[in-house]
């Protein structure tokens, strides 16, 4: 009885599905505008980034200063005095 009705038979149904027709005419694209403030905060993330992933010593700056400090006649009295004012700059003295 049912196969006299037409039956139920999936693949049929899938098989007579419409297809999708295609649009004539200009096509239209998206747009978007990005905000100065969102340009700015980007570049700021990208930064904090970078800072994030750099080590905190740089190696290459510490090995150069020990060389130089293995040399007696690198610390004199400008070297000395210059370091003292760094030091007093930096706690603000």
């Amino acid at each position: 009885m049912i196969d006299r009705l037409g039956g139920i038979d999936p693949v049929n149904n899938v098989q007579k599905t419409q297809k999708a027709h295609r649009v004539s005419g200009t096509a239209q694209s998206d747009s978007i505008s990005v905000s100065a403030e969102a340009k700015e905060l980007s570049e700021m993330y990208f930064a904090i980034d970078t800072a994030k992933m750099s080590p905190d010593v740089r190696a290459d700056k510490v090995a150069e200063v020990m060389q130089k400090m293995k040399d007696p006649s690198y610390i004199n009295k400008s070297v000395v005095d210059l370091v003292a004012d760094r030091i007093m700059d930096v706690y603000g003295l």
